[in-house]
């Protein structure tokens, strides 16, 4: 999820989704785009988190609708493996997402079960701009975006919710990715994400992303409550992670196919 997760990694989801932390240069050191970024993504995060997460949709006219979901990641030192299971309401209840983002260059690999269709399907490389579940999260944003990916330019320094930042721009150096740029906003203090927004292939503001709570939680930061705005359709997903555990000893065989059909 880089600042979903490693955006939140965030939104990793999403935690998970996309938490920008780093540890410290000088004061005096001036630091790159790449520099910034490169640490964001290289954070401590734990061997494993877990937590129960409240994501509220809210619509152009203020209708909401709340979705509970158990969420589940863990580091196997070359691959990072995370799992979603929807717990309600009844229309979404049993189906579960899972998601495995490599420490090389490989994409991710993503797949979704629908109780429905009682099947577990991939997510194509075709499918990644869809949005989730009906979410202001797509597929890609849910995934684990590679530092290599982007060029990173630090554009200038700026206060924002009295916390002075850094703010990168980065581009995407393939030419047909969703985003024609994206910028972000990191607490220089804490080198913690504070937003981060995302423009449209015309590089018109599609959706804004803000970090409005962050928790350290055995020693490590995470994002417990944040918003994803679409500014162009007026809908918003808020994202509040509660129960949160990390370095609980999750096992491996949490991340397969299997759970995903079995469930919680």
């Amino acid at each position: 999820m880089t600042l979903i997760y490693r955006n939140m990694k965030n939104i990793k989801i999403i935690a998970a989704v996309t938490l920008m932390v780093m540890t410290g240069f000088g004061a005096s050191a001036q630091l790159t785009g790449t520099q910034i970024i490169d640490k964001t993504y290289n954070r401590a995060t734990g061997d494993d988190q877990n937590a129960m997460l409240t994501m509220t949709l809210t619509n152009n006219s203020g209708q909401t609708r709340v979705r509970k979901i158990q969420q589940f990641s863990k580091d196997m030192g070359d691959v990072e493996k995370s799992i979603m299971f929807f717990e309600s309401p009844a229309d979404v209840k049993n189906t579960s997402f899972m998601n495995w983002s490599y420490d090389d260059d490989t994409a991710d690999d993503q797949w979704i079960y629908l109780p429905a269709l009682k099947k577990v399907k991939r997510i194509s490389s075709d499918s990644k701009s869809d949005y989730f579940m009906g979410s202001d999260f797509t597929y890609d944003d849910l995934g684990d975006r590679k530092v290599s990916a982007d060029n990173h330019t630090l554009l200038r320094e700026e206060t924002i919710n009295e916390k002075v930042c850094y703010v990168v721009e980065s581009t995407s150096k393939d030419e047909d990715y969703m985003y024609s740029k994206t910028i972000t906003w990191i607490d220089k203090a804490t080198f913690i994400g504070v937003q981060k927004e995302f423009y449209d292939e015309d590089e018109e503001l599609l959706k804004i992303l803000t970090i409005n709570k962050v928790e350290e939680i055995a020693g490590f930061y995470v994002i417990t409550n944040s918003e994803m705005k679409n500014i162009q359709k007026n809908h918003s997903t808020t994202m509040i992670l509660n129960e949160v555990k990390v370095n609980s000893g999750i096992s491996a065989s949490m991340f397969s196919e299997r759970m995903m059909m079995r469930g919680m």
